[in-house]
């Protein structure tokens, strides 16, 4: 008695559906993430035979049924139901039948949910489709933004891979349409995946297409490659990719041919790819995250998407920018922020970068009634309760970072941190005559890390 508890306590714990029948189709094990994925309770099943709770095909097709029938282990089967509600179902599937003596007393299938996906592959929202941005909706006039722009505009010309590298939130996306925009494959699709938003055992279905036949359920399908003909394919968080599909999606960039999960033919594809990564690619490498080698083959040019503690200048037109959209959203009448909120921005390190900002003016402007002017009053608690926020004084304005005090011209502290540390590193890479190895030593740091610096800053032998 007390190991059956222990079993039922197993079963509903684990993360995978589990459901199993009798010889006479009647269910005899349901547990708990089998409910949640059908939507049922323990009542509308438990005893009962499978056939007369779940609709499946015209001809009755069930993959437990055929295990039980058939006595044929089933794996990886997709099948897609109904329950009792008429509610769409479909699970990825491993189902098996048991024998008691050699004689046949029932199934069991083991079942992973992927209703969501299929949903969405057959709504085709799985893609974007829809490249709105250009680099005019960039916002912000900084030296470090803008030179960016200026790069990713020259790159737009080209069909070369491009690799944009910047923290979460600070507008990877905003940049990669804006190129496929000013290309001239801006005619032509614009398809974005998040390559971490899906498991890897879809992820390669739906990025290299399907061959009918390659595995029980799969249907001829082409994918996003195919899909993305002739335009750009984004593909988002490149290095959450596992290390087999980085090696088939080099291939892919390599003979620019794709072949579909189960198929023998290459299909040749005109597609320019984008990839993002949230972190410093040399760290991904070294801690085998990101191969080396599809590193050198998507960087054919490099985008560094500065984060927004960094570009502090630009914070006062971002605000302003959200202010307003929210304003007409929300149709209210806010035209702008007070010099202390402007101060609060300034004084704060944005670890959300641009996403958080905008978070944070709507956020505010939620708690607004018929004012004209955010205040600090207006700013959500938690932002208000951080720590270590130093606020300017009312009268003066961020344009004071860049005001003349006492015949010295005060810069920005990214800026002046920026300058310093290209400053520092020539000296140290002159003083051994530019030997990466060397200059990685005495400055504590590993060679990649050194080497991330130098394509960064360009640094080259005077």
């Amino acid at each position: 008695m007390q190991m059956n508890k222990i079993y039922r306590y197993i079963l509903d714990k684990i993360n995978v559906g589990v459901h199993a029948v009798n010889k006479e189709g009647r269910t005899i094990i349901y547990n708990k993430k089998m409910r949640d994925i059908e939507g049922m309770s323990t009542e509308d099943v438990l005893d009962k035979n499978l056939l007369d709770v779940f609709s499946f095909d015209s001809n009755g097709n069930s993959t437990l049924m055929e295990a039980l029938r058939d006595g044929k282990m089933v794996q990886n089967a997709k099948q897609t139901y109904y329950n009792n509600r008429a509610q769409e179902i479909t699970t990825i599937n491993d189902t098996f039948p048991f024998l008691e003596d050699g004689v046949r007393i029932g199934a069991i299938e083991i079942a992973r949910d992927v209703t969501k996906y299929e949903r969405l592959v057959r709504e085709n929202l799985l893609k974007t489709g829809d490249a709105r941005h250009t680099f005019d909706s960039i916002i912000g006039s900084s030296d470090r933004l803008q030179e960016v722009i200026e790069a990713g505009r020259r790159a737009a010309r080209t069909s070369s891979s491009i690799l944009i590298t910047g923290e979460t939130g600070t507008g990877k996306e905003l940049f990669a349409q804006s190129i496929h925009n000013g290309s001239p494959r801006s005619s032509k699709p614009f398809i974005s995946q998040n390559c971490a938003a899906i498991p890897d055992s879809l992820l390669e279905g739906l990025l290299f297409g399907t061959k009918k036949g390659a595995f029980t359920g799969a249907v001829e399908r082409p994918g996003l490659f195919e899909q993305a003909e002739g335009g750009t394919l984004l593909l988002d968080e490149i290095n959450s990719l596992n290390p087999a599909l980085q090696a088939k999606l080099l291939r892919v960039l390599q003979e620019k041919t794709v072949r579909r999960v189960g198929d023998t033919k290459d299909r040749a594809v005109d597609v320019r790819i984008i990839a993002t990564i949230n972190e410093d690619p040399v760290d991904a490498i070294a801690d085998g995250r990101l191969r080396k080698d599809l590193y050198y083959r998507l960087s054919v040019v490099s985008l560094f998407i500065p984060p927004l503690r960094e570009r502090k200048p630009d914070i006062k037109d971002l605000a302003l920018f959200f202010i307003g959209k929210y304003s007409s959203l929300f149709g209210m009448d806010v035209k702008r922020l007070d010099d202390e909120v402007l101060g609060l921005f300034h004084s704060y390190d944005w670890p959300g970068n641009v996403r958080e900002l905008e978070h944070t003016i709507e956020g505010s402007m939620n708690l607004m009634e018929y004012e004209d002017t955010l205040s600090y009053l207006h700013l959500p608690i938690q932002f208000r309760n951080k720590p270590k926020l130093l606020p300017l004084e009312k009268t003066q304005s961020a344009n004071m970072l860049e005001s003349n005090i006492q015949g010295q011209t005060i810069k920005p502290l990214d800026e002046y941190m920026e300058e310093a540390e290209i400053s520092y590193l020539k000296k140290v890479l002159s003083s051994h005559n530019f030997n990466v190895t060397k200059s990685a030593e005495s400055l504590g740091v590993s060679r990649q890390s050194l080497q991330y610096r130098i394509r960064k800053w360009n640094l080259q032998p005077d």
